[in-house]
């Protein structure tokens, strides 16, 4: 028998989707499984948390062999074994045309613990059928598996304190129950993989749990105000795209909306921005001096200041545009450097460049709020005016959401959808880093690898960072000014 073409991780794409799977194996160079920037940070994540986790069950011995030499990784395994090793990191084995590399394997009285280790604070429904996968590999290779774990990041862990940075929770209950449906769909998937590329609907499994790389090869481009735009409304769009609807032009006039849904609705109807009479005494609540704040982040899933927790949301970098009498006047922006934390400084520059403002415009400020008690966290002594600017903060985002709709928004009102309809331009298709996942991975990189990357490479990032920071609170402003015009309020 030949390598076998199922592991575990296409085992699990394969119960997302056989189609998934089969391209996987047939066309494993294909150009939709090369990792972009967001993806390749996702594995980089899995690796140092998998590293990490062995430091927490020590003593092992690391099967240490390029992916790809199968046969030669379970020979190592076993002779591993046969040596009485009571920890093996990433053993592998084969059976039933199915290959297991497990993450920790653990010699116990009666038999052996698998140790699945996931980078994820609490276990979720697709890990039981992974671990089962394994636990059904290694038992059929004649493992005698006693239990299965799933080795998952604790929220309750404080650093610098990390001894609880792991919690290993028991699934063996779960894992002996999924097994025998495991099975089933092992081989289902190595006689699906030995035929032509099977017909599959699409459907919401193209997401869950997560989105199809080869996503673009089965959903057919759909048409400008398609039905599934309707704001916060996927159960009621499933059901008249069912009935035959497909635009929001079609949706016919009775049908239960909420208001922002019939306002979307309206607006793609008539072709034009629909605008509330209530927006312009909205508008009548911010007073001037205005500060339009942005903050951007990093989330280790390993924290690294004092206080924080693993996924912690910490302020690195801001920028605030000060508006006076309806012009900006003043620009202020600070980006941490270095590895030190960063809340301390960005606090007291944060402070500095609100003194005097009466209103802070945020857009979706409950992120600005959790990012100001974070820095006072980090530093008390700014707590008090830390907390002064967080009661003057002003969202932008229902502002918009319960006072107009231009179809153009396409069912969103993420700023990034916003600011171009409303203005009438973007900037952002000028920038290098445009949205604010990209920003979060390179100010990780930047202030948590540095070494990875030249001094020049460094000045560039720190350039583009701040380019697309200060965009965000111009376009803030520049909402928000656009938004006085559609209401008729003097500037």
């Amino acid at each position: 028998m030949g390598v076998p073409s199922l592991s575990k991780s296409r085992f699990t794409a394969g119960l997302q989707c056989q189609r998934q799977l089969w391209w996987k194996v047939h066309e494993p160079d294909a150009p939709e499984l090369i990792p972009d920037v967001r993806q390749q940070a996702l594995f980089d994540q899995g690796r140092v948390v998998g590293d990490r986790a062995r430091t927490y069950v020590p003593g092992g011995r690391l099967i240490d062999l390029p992916f790809e030499k199968k046969r030669d990784r379970v020979e190592a395994t076993s002779r591993a074994l046969d040596d009485g090793e009571r920890v093996v990191y990433e053993a592998a084995f084969l059976a039933d045309g199915a290959f297991a590399a497990v993450d920790i394997l653990e010699r116990v009285d009666d038999g052996f613990t698998l140790i699945e280790v996931k980078s994820s604070t609490k276990v979720k429904d697709e890990h039981i059928p992974d671990t089962a996968m394994q636990v059904h590999v290694l038992r059929r290779a004649g493992l005698p598996v006693a239990r299965a774990e799933v080795m998952h990041l604790n929220r309750d862990c404080n650093y610098p304190d990390l001894g609880n940075l792991f919690e290993r929770q028991n699934v063996t209950a779960q894992v002996e129950l999924a097994i025998p449906w495991v099975k089933e769909r092992i081989g289902e998937q190595i006689e699906m993989l030995a035929g032509p590329l099977p017909e599959i609907a699409i459907g919401e499994h193209c997401s869950k749990p997560y989105k199809c790389p080869f996503w673009d090869r089965c959903w057919p481009e759909l048409p400008p105000y398609h039905i599934s735009t309707l704001y916060y409304g996927a159960v009621k769009a499933r059901k008249l795209e069912a009935e035959g609807y497909v635009s929001l032009r079609d949706v016919p006039r009775g049908i239960p909306l909420n208001p922002v849904q019939a306002r979307q609705v309206e607006s793609v109807r008539v072709g034009h921005p629909i605008v509330e009479p209530a927006l312009g005494p909205a508008l009548d609540k911010l007073a001037w001096p205005i500060a339009f704040l942005d903050f951007e982040t990093i989330s280790p899933a390993i924290p690294v200041w004092d206080g924080c927790r693993p996924y912690d949301r910490v302020p690195v970098q801001f920028s605030c545009h000060v508006e006076r009498q309806g012009a900006l006047t003043e620009h202020y922006e600070w980006l941490a450097e270095g590895s030190g934390d960063p809340r301390p400084e960005l606090a007291r520059k944060l402070v500095r460049a609100c003194a005097g403002v009466k209103t802070v415009v945020a857009y979706n400020a409950a992120f600005e709020r959790d990012c100001l008690r974070t820095l006072a966290a980090g530093a008390p002594e700014w707590k008090d005016a830390l907390a002064d600017i967080e009661s003057k903060l002003f969202d932008a985002l229902p502002l918009v959401r319960e006072n107009v709709y231009h179809p153009d928004f396409a069912g969103s009102f993420g700023l990034k959808s916003v600011y171009p309809a409303l203005v009438e331009e973007n900037e952002y298709d000028r920038l290098t880093i445009a949205d604010g996942e990209l920003a979060s991975i390179q100010l990780t990189r930047l202030l948590l690898e540095p070494e990875k990357l030249t001094a020049d490479e460094r000045a560039r990032l720190r350039e583009d960072l701040k380019l697309y920071c200060a965009q965000d609170t111009r376009a803030l402003s520049r909402v928000v000014e656009r938004l006085r015009e559609m209401a008729s309020v003097p500037s």
